[in-house]
């Protein structure tokens, strides 16, 4: 005899799940993908994704700010590098969130896109039985025979005014029988609804092509100065993956003059504000001719397919550095980089050819100074009308372990500061034309002259008018879709049975939104007293009784 358990009987009351195969699945996780849900979600959550880029530095903008955050963070800051925490908008994950809002985008609107065409195409729906029983609905009596009181109604639909005499839009009518209508409207909604979709694909394409193919090179000119598109050339340099640095348009940019004025009215709430930046500067593009050219803030130049834009401007000092011979060992302009509205400015010099030692001046630039520093370092406005520069003077290695560094910072963890024969730390100070002797015979310093600096930023962004193109039409098609209702009236017309022989007809209209719309009982007293015009009749009284 078997010994084997019987199997259970099914009871009444259970289903059983059938179990999904491999294709199943699939359909499961494209249908989910491509929901409404689905896509509003992955849209949050590209934007919550966003965050880290403007809250922690980012490699492909201040690679040396970066490089300053993981050495004070020495704990956390290797794991959010692991993470890509300083490069978001190229981390697998950021790239992750924005491939599926794609495809979820695209899954949604290629099925929407076949119903709407279908509804386009088809036919209005025949009227309910009962009219009144519908959410907005009213009637009319007419002295008309029921065919005039249909034509009447169908003119209506098809251009019916609205009020003071303006269109508030047409139905499409279409009529099953000789006593009804059917009319729908609203057809823009959807339109505008898919348009907001698509546009939104096209934004995120447009972004890909920027993401892939766009670079940017940022440079500090002097007034003098210049740069070309060679690397070696310029500040930073930051590309797409699919950007060939050897396919950059070749040219050489000068700066013959950095022009800005400030409101100079004492007393006036605007004294000390900007009134004009604009960069003079001679172009050559290859051909041994420079010509020249004009750069303004939010006018930028125009290279081929490169636009060069002016970002910034400020002081260089002139400074010499000579030895204890009196030979120069460093003689240039050094760009200070403004802090405030007045332009007080930090800046930093590294004489690497100085003896015994390696040089380093870590100071201040005051464009209009305290005659008798009366207020500290600061400056009282930003154009040059008491130049002066203080510093603090180091020595020893500049480049401990030949580190990278940025060129704006002094690293002093191998230098020491020198000091005055009492033993107080040296603070130079200095004007235009001045010149001061460094203790224990290690030379001078000279400030010979300042001159501006334009900072520029040399870019190539393609896929941005496609961007805005695809946001504007977005925008639009988000406006269409929240201020257009779709609407269906029906109208159903029968011979008026208190006429007698004269002729008369009932008008019975009914209307239904998709979704709400608060002013479809308006819609229906509008369009019931445009058919009693139409029909020669006093518009109804609806003054409740």
């Amino acid at each position: 005899m078997s010994t084997a358990p019987a199997r259970a009987k099914p009871r009444a009351g259970d289903v059983r799940q059938p179990r999904l195969g491999p294709l199943g699945w699939g359909r499961w996780v494209w249908r989910n993908l491509t929901s409404m849900r689905t896509a509003l979600f992955l849209l949050l959550l590209l934007a919550v994704a966003a965050v880290p880029g403007s809250v922690f530095p980012q490699r492909n903008i201040d690679a040396g700010k970066v490089t300053r955050y993981l050495a004070a963070h020495r704990g956390s800051g290797p794991w959010m590098d692991r993470l890509g925490f300083f490069d978001v908008y190229a981390s697998p994950w950021f790239s992750a969130i924005y491939l599926l809002l794609f495809i979820s985008l695209i899954g949604c609107i290629l099925p929407r896109t076949r119903v709407h065409l279908r509804a386009l195409t088809s036919r209005p729906p025949k009227p309910p039985r009962r009219l009144d029983r519908l959410p907005a609905h009213t009637h009319i009596v007419t002295a008309v025979s029921a065919e005039q009181a249909l034509g009447a109604a169908r003119q209506a639909l098809r251009g019916r005014p609205g009020r003071l005499g303006k269109s508030r839009g047409r139905f499409r009518v279409h009529g099953h029988d000789p006593a009804t209508l059917s009319a729908e409207s609203g057809y823009l909604r959807e339109t505008g609804n898919l348009a907001f979709h698509i546009g939104l694909c096209l934004v995120i394409v447009g972004v890909a092509i920027g993401h892939l193919w766009s670079w940017r090179a940022d440079v500090i000119v002097p007034e003098g100065s210049g740069f070309s598109t060679a690397l070696g050339s310029l500040d930073t340099f930051s590309a797409g993956p699919l950007v060939n640095p050897a396919d950059l348009p070749s040219f050489n940019l000068n700066v013959t003059k950095m022009n800005v004025t400030f409101e100079d009215k004492v007393g006036g709430s605007q004294f000390g504000k900007p009134r004009k930046f604009l960069a003079d500067t001679t172009v050559d593009t290859g051909t041994g001719r420079p010509h020249p050219a004009q750069i303004a803030v939010n006018s930028p130049l125009r290279i081929g397919d490169a636009e060069v834009f002016l970002l910034g401007n400020g002081y260089a000092p002139v400074l010499t550095v000579r030895d204890a011979k009196g030979a120069v060992v460093y003689q240039d302009a050094t760009p200070f980089l403004p802090q405030d509205g007045n332009y007080l400015s930090t800046g930093v010099v590294k004489v690497t050819t100085a003896a015994p030692q390696e040089l380093g001046l870590d100071g201040l630039f005051l464009p209009t100074a305290d005659q008798n520093f009366t207020r500290g370092p600061t400056s009282l406005f930003p154009g040059l009308r008491n130049p002066v520069l203080v510093a603090s003077v180091w020595t020893g290695n500049l480049f401990p372990g030949n580190a990278p560094q940025s060129v704006y910072t002094l690293d002093t963890s191998q230098m020491k500061r020198l000091t005055k024969p009492g033993g107080a730390p040296l603070l130079i100070r200095l004007a235009p034309g001045q010149t001061v002797q460094l203790p224990d015979g290690r030379g001078s310093i000279s400030f010979d002259r300042t001159v501006r600096w334009a900072g520029l930023s040399v870019r190539h962004t393609p896929g941005k008018t496609l961007t805005l193109l695809a946001a504007l039409a977005a925008a639009a098609g988000l406006i269409t879709s929240l201020l257009v209702k779709r609407r269906r009236v029906f109208i159903r017309v029968t011979p008026d049975p208190s006429a007698g022989d004269k002729p008369g007809a009932v008008v019975t209209i009914g209307a239904l939104a998709k979704g709400t719309d608060p002013t479809l009982t308006a819609v229906v007293h509008e369009l019931a007293d445009h058919i009693a015009r139409l029909t020669s009749q006093a518009p109804p009284d609806r003054r409740p009784r």
